[in-house]
Parts: structure tokens; C-alpha cells; sequence
């Protein structure tokens, strides 16, 4: 007797899901708001994450089953090839002589699962099949014990195991051929599992899970319609304090709440509107400034110019007032021309240079704006990085300066000194000094000391801005102090590039 036992490799059946997603043209192009665009990312990600789980729980589901199968089916093969060889026959207790008691035998002792099927096919002498089987509770549309052709072509089959396609359902069998000495008919076991209810409930699972997912897609998409919106809120005020700002209100600020990145961009965006404030206020104040000092010498040239006679010596006066007038005004002009160059990058381009020829050098220009007592005094040795004109202009204007406010034979002293790690050059005059009030307000555009420390001046207020404008453009300040025994003294206080080889007087 030979007895035939094979299971065949099972293949997973795949279940092919398409999903096409499709986008509604625009053809005005709408713009999509950050807040849609985070939560269509977030919805793709999670839709495309929970398929992704429920299909490969689904295909695990399916591959359990068909691993269960297989074993079921390896399991009553090799059972009943055991008994085969090793049973006895309960009436003779000896060997069994004949397939059909075998079979009947067997079966008698076997419990079948659910959807499962053993079944003792026999060849009849007129070439049918008959069948022995142990009742079981079927589910499946149709059972192989009423299904002749099936099991015609199981018994046929010259395969130990495989798998039957029907209409009514697949059907999943393993068989063990039967073969006796003598005139007894071919007989074989066969035992048949109908996948397709543990498919069913596999499917069904599949489906809660789905709509598990679905369920947590729409919480998701809630929720994260609320985070999104209170995480972009501060960027919608923004957006709308940015709509709303014109040059002549930026008085709107964005309430900052927290400490994460949002409220960063909020304090940094207040910051911006601050200094934009500042700017824009500064430009306003200067513009006013710049049109009130270039308006007085227009409505005097103009004023000369419409009551001028014909008189020789009144015409010579009338045109000395207004060219003096509009020398006024081109150095008005001139000056608004260096401030507005302040802003840029390239108003100061350093170079190493010495500090003893520079201040040499502003000596003997300052010698000519007017009778002083013109004294050079202390002289740094010392090469540093910084703009020779700019701060030679700087200097003759602090010089001019100290001109329009002593008299003639008053003592002007022009040096620099190191101090530290910085450089000072200074301009000390002998006048009356400026007063204490005066001090905080001397060095902004178009404004002048209360007490004009005298009558000569008739600068636009533009000279000591320009020079502080020209200490800050070099890291440096303009400091101001008493000159001793009467006086003021204006200081470059510069940072020096490298060390001082030292000084002389």
C-alpha cells in the first residue's frame, strides 16, 4: 500500500484597490490659504497611513487564514495516512482489509471544524464514486458531498492537494490515495475546506476597520481645523495688520502670546512696524525741517528780487542779499545730500591711515575759516583703519563751527590723542560753551542751541549731525565737554585697528 500525502504552496490572493482622486480646474487660480493647505497635507498623510494599515492587516488577516488551512489540511492528511498504516480493525483487531471499512472507521472518530469537509471516496465496479462522510456543519453554498462533478475531479486528480474554482465557491482539499492488493476498487480521503466564510469575516473586519478609520479621519480633520487655526492665528494678524498699515498709521501692533515661533514672528514683525515708525517719523520730521530752512531764503530772494529798483547801488545790494542767500541754500542742499548718504553701506570706506597727517592736515585747513588763535596741539602716532575725508570734513566742520561761536583772537586748539583701545581727535574752542540744555539736542538734524553762543552763525543745523552721523558711521560717538576755563570741546572718539606706537605734543 502506498500512501500519498502533499499540500501545495498557496499563493495570497491580492486585492487590488484603486482610488482616483480628482481636482476640480481653477481657472482663476484661487489661492489657498495656509491653514486648508496644512490640513489637506494632514488629511493625505492619515488617509494614506490608515490605508495602508487596514490593507496590510487585511492582507495579513487573509494570509492567517491560509496558513490555517494548510496546516488543517497537512493535519487530517497525516493523521489519516497514520491510521492507515498503524490502525486496527475494532471488529477483528487486526489490520484493516478493505478501504471502504477503513474509511467508515475513521471517520467515525473524527470531529470536523467548521466549513470543513472528510469525506471516503470509493470506485464503485461500474466505474461511479461512492462516498462515506462525517456529518459537519457546512456554510458554504455548496457542499462537496453534493457536488459529484467536484469530487470526480478530485478523485481524478493526480495531485495530493489543490484547489477547486466553482461557481458556488472555492474549495481548498487535500487527498490520500488508497491502494489495496486484490479486487478491492480505488478508494481515497479527502478532506475539503471552504475558505470563502473565513474570507467573509475577514472582509468584515477589513470593513469596521475602514470605517474605524474613517470615523478617526473626520475627528482628525476637526481637530486639526482648530489647532491649525489657532497656531495660524497670530500669521492671519499679521496678515492683516500688514493689509492694514499705510505711511500714515503704524500704530498697530500684534498681541504676542507665548514663546514658540509664531509669537517670535509676531514680536519680530512688531519690531519691524517700530522701527518703520521711527523711520518713517524721522523722515517726516526731516522733510518738514528741510522745507521750512530752504523756504525762509526763497521768500527773501524772492521778496528782494520783486521791490529791486532801478537804482545801481540798490541793485548791487539786492544782488549780493540773494547771492548770499543762495550759497545758503546749495550749503543747505549739500548738507541734506551727505545725510541722505548716510544710510548707505559705502558712506565710510576705511583705509589704514595715519592720525598724525590727518590731524596735521585739519589744521591747515581750519587755519583758513577765520582769524583765530589757531593752536595744533597733542598728535597721535598711530596708523589706524578709517576715512581720511570723512573725517576731515568731521573735523573742519567741528572747526567751522568753533569759528561761528568765539570771536576773532580767541584760542582754538585741534589735536588727537589715544585713549585705551580708542582714538580722539578734538576740536576745543574758547567761547561761551553750550549750555546744559542745549547739549541732548545739538547733534540732531535742523536743531539748534536755545542760546546761540553767538551771532555769526547762520549754519541750517545740519553741521554737528553730519559729524555724528560720521562717528557712527566708523563704530565711534561724538562726546562733548567743557573746555577748561571757558569754552566747549568736541571729541571723535574712534575705535583703533591697532595698537599706538606712541604720542607727542
Amino acid at each position: 500500500m502506498t500512501t500519498t500525502v502533499r499540500v501545495p504552496e498557496t499563493t495570497d490572493p491580492t486585492t487590488e484597490a484603486t482610488t482616483e482622486a480628482t481636482t476640480p480646474t481653477d481657472p482663476a487660480r484661487r489661492r489657498i490659504t495656509a491653514r486648508v493647505r496644512i490640513l489637506l497635507w494632514l488629511l493625505l498623510v492619515m488617509a494614506v497611513a490608515l490605508i495602508e494599515v487596514t490593507t496590510t492587516t487585511r492582507s495579513f488577516l487573509m494570509r492567517d487564514v491560509d496558513n490555517r488551512i494548510n496546516r488543517l489540511l497537512t493535519q487530517e492528511a497525516d493523521e489519516f495516512a497514520g491510521f492507515e498504516e498503524q490502525g486496527r480493525d475494532p471488529r477483528t483487531n487486526r489490520p484493516f482489509t478493505t478501504a471502504p471499512r477503513l474509511l467508515t472507521v475513521f471517520l467515525q472518530q473524527q470531529n470536523p471544524d467548521a466549513d470543513e469537509e472528510l469525506i471516503g471516496l470509493v470506485r464503485r465496479p461500474d466505474g461511479g464514486l461512492g462516498q462515506i462522510r462525517q456529518q459537519g456543519a457546512i456554510h458554504a453554498g455548496l457542499p462537496l458531498h453534493q457536488d459529484a462533478d467536484a469530487r470526480r475531479r478530485i478523485f481524478d486528480s493526480p495531485e495530493s492537494s489543490g484547489t477547486v474554482q466553482r461557481p458556488q465557491g472555492e474549495i481548498r482539499w487535500a487527498k490520500v490515495t488508497v491502494a489495496r492488493a486484490g479486487a478491492e476498487p480505488d478508494a481515497a480521503f479527502v478532506v475539503a475546506i471552504h475558505p470563502e466564510p473565513e474570507r467573509q469575516r475577514v472582509n468584515k473586519v477589513f470593513r469596521t476597520l475602514l470605517i474605524i478609520s474613517g470615523v478617526a479621519l473626520l475627528l482628525t480633520t476637526g481637530i486639526a481645523w482648530v489647532v491649525a487655526g489657532r497656531i495660524l492665528r497670530p500669521v492671519r494678524l499679521v496678515r492683516t495688520a500688514a493689509a492694514e498699515i499705510t505711511e500714515q498709521d503704524l500704530t498697530r501692533r500684534i498681541p504676542v502670546h507665548g514663546n514658540d515661533d509664531i509669537a517670535a514672528l509676531a514680536e519680530t514683525f512688531n519690531g519691524m512696524l517700530d522701527r518703520l515708525d521711527r523711520a518713517f517719523a524721522g523722515q517726516r520730521e526731516f522733510v518738514d525741517d528741510a522745507g521750512h530752512e530752504l523756504r525762509t531764503p526763497i521768500t527773501i530772494v524772492r521778496g528782494h528780487l520783486e521791490v529791486m529798483g532801478d537804482d545801481p547801488a540798490e541793485r548791487e545790494e539786492t544782488v549780493r542779499l540773494v547771492t548770499d542767500e543762495l550759497d545758503r541754500m546749495s550749503r543747505i542742499v549739500e548738507d541734506l545730500l551727505v545725510l541722505a548718504k548716510t544710510e548707505r553701506p559705502d558712506f565710510v570706506v576705511p583705509e589704514p591711515a595715519q592720525v598724525a597727517e590727518l590731524t596735521a592736515d585739519v589744521f591747515v585747513k581750519a587755519r583758513t575759516l577765520g582769524k583765530r588763535d589757531w593752536r595744533l596741539a597733542e598728535v597721535a602716532d598711530v596708523e589706524t583703519e578709517l576715512d581720511f575725508q570723512r573725517i576731515t570734513q568731521a573735523m573742519v566742520q567741528l572747526a567751522q563751527n568753533a569759528v561761528q561761536h568765539t570771536m576773532p583772537g580767541q584760542t582754538v586748539r585741534i589735536g588727537s590723542r589715544t585713549a585705551g583701545p580708542h582714538i580722539e581727535l578734538y576740536v576745543a574752542d574758547t567761547g561761551t560753551g553750550v549750555q546744559p540744555q542745549d547739549a541732548g539736542v545739538i547733534f540732531e538734524r535742523f536743531r539748534r542751541g536755545t542760546a546761540r553762543r553767538g551771532a555769526r552763525g547762520s549754519g541750517a543745523g545740519l553741521g554737528l549731525a553730519i559729524v555724528k552721523a560720521i562717528a557712527e558711521g566708523h563704530h565711534g560717538h561724538v562726546r562733548l565737554s567743557d573746555t577748561p576755563g571757558g569754552g566747549a570741546t568736541f571729541t571723535l572718539v574712534l575705535h583703533a585697528s591697532q595698537a599706538p606706537e606712541g604720542h607727542h605734543t
